[in-house]
């Protein structure tokens, strides 16, 4: 037993730290289209809606196929072996781009959408494999330290990456630059699938043994967690903070090219300073979490990111926008990075947790959709960006407000019971 006891600690401590590892390639990866892909649609002359598009189609597929997970996990022996293919396909983002510049211009932009949108049909299995598969490979107790690392571990590669991009954007000849720096990322992009195939399972085998489960059963699963009142909040809350986060954020990059003339130098610049802040929050925020809680970090993340618009949209020149980006990154990565996935794990149940995750991803894609839709809406034609980011700050700090308030009245309902239950003063 002994044996088995430390087979399994040295497993976990492999397991830790591939997915530290997976997560820095995946960053290099990620600040190609993250940071740059709304830069090159706009080079490519997408319109505001187009980029809309870009922000809120992904998004609604996510929701759509988040449903599947748990019957595409169970067509296969083990989670990994489910995760692989859906996770390759996931990462066909970063090679689709390539071959925009060969379409009819008036067609360049709307690859770039396409380019994001199908292979975001496998997003949704993904990300609810991926969320079974970690609760497989490293246990609960080393969780928050887990998405701490990764969390840390992104910011400082996708910062490092976008500085690189940027410069290499701005020297080499248009669209070659682009083009060549998609392929890399594409490559990262697949490193980052190699180590996460070299995780093993940590619980024993019998704990991993999933029943086959139709199609059916796998649209139906998710209700079981809609119905939950524990975990409700956690529904409201992946609603709420994306809903709200992503009014104003597929505009920030096109508000610095066209009322900043910003580069591509100046957006790395801008990504590397939300990045390194959004890295310092990751090392600080275990701490804050032991102390606080997942919850209120959220309502102070979301708070942060609301200031942070304010601050970029009334900067009275580009250099001050970078405070925003301060906060922003800071405050967004506390939120979803820390905050809302750790509220998630010490809420939803370790054993037959599919129809949970599948209920969160369900909430974040349909917050995301939602609040690309309407920021898609309030920007028209892009004539006036101004009063959607303005719209979007008030919302986030709005749900600030909601998440404090609902963990208020949560604290006095609880009180109120144990007020209820406690024995008279002369009891019996």
């Amino acid at each position: 037993m002994l044996d088995t006891q430390v087979h399994n600690v040295d497993t976990e401590r492999s397991n830790f730290n591939h997915l530290v590892i997976d997560i820095a390639w995946f960053g290099l990866a990620f600040a190609a289209t993250n940071r740059f892909l709304p830069v090159f649609a706009i080079r490519l002359g997408a319109s505001p809606f187009e980029l809309g598009l870009i922000s809120s189609v992904p998004a609604f597929l996510l929701l759509l196929t988040s449903t599947l997970g748990a019957w595409w996990r169970n067509r296969y022996q083990t989670t990994l072996r489910a995760l692989i293919p859906v996770s390759l396909i996931v990462r066909l983002p970063f090679l689709l781009p390539v071959f925009a510049p060969l379409f009819p211009t008036a067609f360049q932009p709307w690859w770039l959408v396409l380019s994001v949108s199908l292979p975001a049909l496998a997003q949704g299995m993904a990300s609810v494999t991926f969320v079974v598969f970690m609760r497989e490979t490293v246990s609960n107790s080393r969780m928050t330290e887990l998405l701490s690392f990764r969390q840390l571990s992104l910011n400082v590669t996708l910062g490092i990456a976008a500085l690189l991009y940027g410069m290499w954007l701005e020297h080499a000849p248009f669209p070659l630059n682009y083009q060549s720096m998609y392929l890399l990322s594409f490559v990262f992009a697949l490193m980052s699938v190699y180590h996460v195939s070299r995780c093993k399972p940590i619980l024993p085998e019998a704990a991993l043994t999933h029943v086959k489960v139709s199609l059916k059963e796998s649209l139906l699963a998710p209700l079981t967690a809609w119905r939950s009142r524990t975990f409700q909040p956690v529904i409201l809350f992946a609603w709420l903070t994306h809903f709200t986060f992503m009014v104003a954020a597929p505009y920030v990059t096109l508000f610095l090219v066209r009322h900043h003339n910003a580069a591509e130098g100046f957006v790395a610049l801008f990504g590397l300073v939300e990045l390194a802040s959004a890295a310092a929050a990751g090392l600080i925020a275990p701490r804050v979490v032991r102390k606080i809680g997942n919850r209120p970090l959220m309502a102070l993340g979301m708070l942060g990111t609301g200031l942070g618009i304010v601050i970029i949209t009334l900067a009275p020149n580009v250099n001050l926008t970078l405070i925003g980006a301060l906060f922003t990154g800071a405050s967004w990565a506390a939120t979803a990075g820390i905050g809302l996935f750790g509220f998630y794990m010490e809420t939803a149940p370790t054993e037959n947790g599919a129809p949970y995750s599948i209920a969160y991803h369900q909430a974040l894609g349909l917050g995301m959709a939602l609040g690309s839709t309407l920021g898609g809406a309030l920007a028209g034609g892009g004539a006036v960006l101004i009063p959607v980011l303005l719209i979007g700050a008030t919302l986030r700090i709005t749900s600030a407000i909601i998440i404090e308030a609902t963990m208020a009245r949560q604290h006095s309902n609880r009180l109120a019971v144990r007020v209820a239950h406690a024995p008279s003063p002369g009891g019996d």
